[in-house]
C-alpha cells in the first residue's frame, strides 16, 4: 500500500511538473509575434521613479533589458535620479528647491547632480546590464544632448523666474549611442545636456530627455518605467488603470483633472514623440516584476499606452 502510495504520489508530482512546463511553453509562444515583429527595433526605455529605490527592482529590470537585447531589441536607457540627487543635497546642506515641478539647480548643486548621475547611478546600471551577460555603456547626457535653458513659472510671484542650470534638449551628437547600437550595446544616457554657445552642463528633465532622444532615434516604443501603475481614470484608485488611450483623448482628461501635476507634461511629451514617428507610448509600473516584459510581449500587458 505504500507503495502504491509513493508511486501516485511520483505521477502526481510528474504530472504537476509537466503541466507546468507547458504553461512556461504556453508564455513563449505568447511571445512569438512580438518577437518576430520586433526584432531590429529600437526601444527607449526611460528608468525612474521609486522604482529605481529598491536594488531587487532594478535587476530585474536589467536582466529583463539583457533578455529584450538578445532577442534582437535595440533597447536604448534614459535614467533619472531625482531622490538620489535630492539626498546629495540635503547632504552638502543645500535645500531643494522646485519651480513648475522642475529642481532649481544652481552651479553648486549642478555639480552634485553631475556626480549623482555619472558616478553612482549610471555606472550601476551598466555594471547590472554586464553582471547577466550584457553589453552596456555609460553616455553622459552632456556628450548626446545639446541644451537651451529654459524659465519656470512661479505661482506666487505669478511671473516667470529663472531656475539656474536647468534646461531642454534642443540638438544631439549621436554618435556615440549610434555606434553602441549597431554593435549591440545597451547605451544607458543621464539626463544632462551641455549648454548650446557655453558648453556648461544643464539639468534636464528625464522624462523629457527620453522623449526627445526616442522622436531623434525614431523608437517604435517610448517605455516610462516609474513608480505609477500608468494613467488612472480614478487617481485614487490603482484599480481604474487605462489600458489604452489615444491622442484625441489627451486634452479632455487634462481639462477634467484625470490627467494632472506631473503627468501632463510627461504625456504632452509623449504626444510630441508621437507625432515625430515614435510608433507607441507606454507608461508601466516599475516595482511589478517583469513588468517591461509583461507589457511588451504579452497581449493584455500591465500599464497604459498611448498612440496617435
Amino acid at each position: 500500500m505504500a507503495e502504491n502510495g509513493a508511486f501516485c504520489f511520483w505521477v502526481c508530482d510528474m504530472s504537476f511538473s509537466l503541466d507546468t512546463q507547458i504553461e512556461k511553453a504556453a508564455v513563449l509562444l505568447e511571445a512569438l509575434p512580438y518577437l518576430q515583429q520586433f526584432r531590429g527595433c529600437t526601444f527607449l526605455i526611460k528608468v525612474g521613479g521609486s522604482a529605481m529605490d529598491d536594488p531587487v527592482l532594478v535587476r530585474r529590470l536589467l536582466r529583463d533589458v539583457v533578455f529584450m537585447e538578445v532577442a534582437g531589441i535595440n533597447p536604448v536607457i534614459v535614467h533619472g535620479g531625482g531622490k538620489a540627487i535630492s539626498a546629495a543635497m540635503t547632504k552638502a546642506g543645500l535645500e531643494p528647491e522646485w519651480v513648475g515641478g522642475l529642481r532649481v539647480t544652481t552651479d553648486e548643486a549642478m555639480s552634485l547632480v553631475e556626480r549623482t548621475l555619472s558616478q553612482e547611478i549610471n555606472p550601476g546600471l551598466v555594471e547590472g546590464i554586464e553582471s547577466y551577460g550584457g553589453r552596456a555603456l555609460g553616455v553622459p547626457g552632456n556628450e548626446a544632448f545639446i541644451g537651451e535653458r529654459i524659465s519656470g513659472w512661479s505661482e506666487e510671484q505669478g511671473a516667470e523666474v529663472s531656475l539656474g542650470r536647468v534646461g531642454r534638449v534642443c540638438g544631439f551628437d549621436l554618435d556615440k549611442i549610434q555606434a553602441a547600437i549597431t554593435s549591440e550595446i545597451v547605451p544607458v544616457v543621464s539626463p544632462v545636456a551641455s549648454e548650446k554657445g557655453t558648453k556648461l552642463s544643464l539639468n534636464v528633465n528625464a522624462d523629457l530627455a527620453a522623449s526627445a532622444l526616442a522622436a531623434e532615434l525614431k523608437a517604435t516604443k517610448l517605455v516610462y518605467l516609474s513608480d505609477v501603475r500608468g494613467l488612472l481614470s480614478d487617481p485614487s484608485d490603482e484599480n481604474t488603470l487605462i489600458q489604452h488611450l489615444e491622442s484625441s483623448e489627451v486634452d479632455g482628461l487634462i481639462e477634467d483633472g484625470t490627467i494632472s501635476g506631473g503627468m501632463i507634461p510627461k504625456v504632452r511629451s509623449s504626444l510630441e514623440a508621437l507625432e515625430a514617428g515614435v510608433q507607441k507610448v507606454h507608461m508601466i509600473d516599475g516595482r511589478i516584476s517583469h513588468s517591461l516584459l509583461l507589457e511588451i510581449f504579452t497581449t493584455e500587458g500591465v500599464g497604459t499606452e498611448l498612440v496617435l
